[in-house]
């Protein structure tokens, strides 16, 4: 913070990667998306291979994306524009994820409610509105412990975990802007 204080034109350049990002194409974008898509289907498709190469995966994902950029744009541009998604995005994204998680990890929310449509609705509406507040990490951490309590008596309850995951830990964050 001293260094950024006393030499502010570097801390400024450190914000230019030197990447051409208006110039690439969505071509680029294609590992992501097969991250993204193997994330998604691998523990489905092929759940065996996924539980003990998950790792390599990504790392091909990734391998997929440095090699061809250190190729374009040369090694030093490549690694910088790796340092810097790792050091200012990734890392800071871990770090408020661990808050979020301490945080919201020492509330519990105990009663005896029973998991009716009325109940799970509004529970959804509540955990859609805090995830606005509190973020779609926290307000998950808190609720999905009551909506699994509430509704363990019934039969058919797969579809709740669901819709939670969809409106709280997705879409209510989004509430917020």
């Amino acid at each position: 913070m001293i260094a950024a204080m006393l030499f502010p034109a570097q801390a400024f350049a450190a914000e230019d990667h030197g990447l051409p990002g208006a110039s690439m194409s969505l071509w680029w974008a294609l590992p992501f998306a097969g991250l993204l898509l193997s994330i998604a289907t691998g523990p489905l498709l092929f759940p065996h291979v996924w539980e003990h190469h998950y790792g390599k995966i990504s790392a091909l994902w990734a391998a997929l994306v440095i090699v061809p950029l250190a190729a374009a744009f040369g090694g030093p541009t490549a690694t910088e524009a790796v340092l810097h998604a790792l050091l200012t995005e990734y890392m800071s994204f871990i770090i408020l994820l661990f808050a979020l998680f301490t945080i919201s990890g020492g509330i519990l929310l105990a009663g005896n409610i029973h998991g009716t449509p009325l109940v799970n609705a509004s529970l959804l509406l509540v955990g859609a509105l805090l995830a606005s507040v509190i973020g779609t990490t926290g307000a998950s951490m808190i609720l999905i412990r009551p909506i699994i309590r509430a509704n363990d008596n019934r039969p058919f309850n797969a579809h709740v975990v669901i819709f939670f995951i969809f409106l709280v830990s997705n879409i209510g964050g989004s509430l917020t802007p």
